[in-house]
């Protein structure tokens, strides 16, 4: 990997953990996910607008395909990932999310695009496998069983790879700006999750009212660590860029179990470490 991707990717890391750390603090719903969106949307629209008309005649139908696709995956994405954090720890279901991701999305780009991995690369994937089991073993979360907290942590992974996939062809074959794609997705949401908004508006008003630090923090942090992503995924693999990012794993699990107080700091730890090593395999056998 390029030392200039491997910056990137590093960087994106520890804003995606910081971001997470906020939402779990939150404690938020729909209507959150709806508000940091928002926040995203107008945030980001000064510097995105000027790349928005320079581009636009450029934006096919396919184009806009890839654009609105990818804002209604991230709405899944974003929607489960903050009802796991609502009854399970972070430490439990940001690792599995994080891990389970770049698995997927490294094994799509195998059978897409098709990107070979070296026998190096696919011992970190059983590693990668082997940190997501120790992360699955009940070890008493507060909220739910470990059971519960391990299928949020799956379905968001699920989505972290169909995401990423598709995106990787937006930005490299679409040729579509990274800040306008990253842009466009919280437009999507935005809108498609107003009428939520609008039914449990009083909720959405409460939230602005004692979570506004939080949604204007995710809504600013949010898109430049995908961003960063995004404009690296334009010159390196998928399954190089994917599973380098989840450094921000052991970041996860630190915040959770050092922060937030969630316990269980030995085999969280050391399941965050066995996965972030399978990361560097993966990463540098990819």
């Amino acid at each position: 990997m390029q030392f200039s991707a491997l910056a990137l990717v590093l960087s994106a890391a520890v804003i995606h953990a910081t971001w997470n750390l906020l939402a779990k603090r939150a404690a938020g719903g729909a209507v959150f996910v709806w508000l940091y969106a928002v926040t995203s949307t107008v945030l980001w629209a000064p510097v995105t607008l000027p790349t928005l008309l320079g581009s636009w005649s450029r934006l096919d139908a396919r184009s806009w395909v890839f654009l609105v696709g990818s804002g209604i995956m991230h709405m899944g994405y974003f929607l489960i990932l903050q009802r796991g954090y609502l009854h399970s720890d972070l430490s439990i279901v940001y690792p599995i999310a994080r891990g389970s991701g770049p698995l997927l999305s490294t094994l799509a780009a195998v059978a897409i695009y098709h990107e070979r991995p070296t026998p190096v690369g696919w011992a970190g994937i059983g590693m990668i496998v082997m940190g997501i089991l120790l992360l699955a073993r009940p070890s008493g979360t507060r909220h739910v069983h470990a059971s519960r907290a391990v299928l949020y942590g799956l379905v968001t992974g699920v989505l972290i790879g169909l995401y990423t996939v598709w995106d990787k062809h937006a930005v490299a074959t679409l040729a579509i700006p990274p800040l306008l794609m990253e842009w466009i997705t919280s437009v999507t949401r935005t809108v498609l999750m107003a009428p939520v908004a609008w039914m449990q508006r009083k909720q959405a008003l409460e939230d602005w009212r004692t979570k506004r630090g939080l949604a204007i923090a995710i809504g600013a942090l949010n898109p430049l660590s995908y961003l960063l992503i995004l404009i690296a995924m334009t010159f390196s693999p998928v399954s190089v860029i994917a599973p380098a990012r989840e450094i921000s794993v052991v970041l996860g699990v630190l915040f959770g179990v050092g922060l937030l107080r969630e316990g269980h700091a030995r085999l969280r730890l050391s399941a965050a470490c066995i996965t972030v090593c399978g990361v560097v395999l993966l990463a540098t056998g990819g």
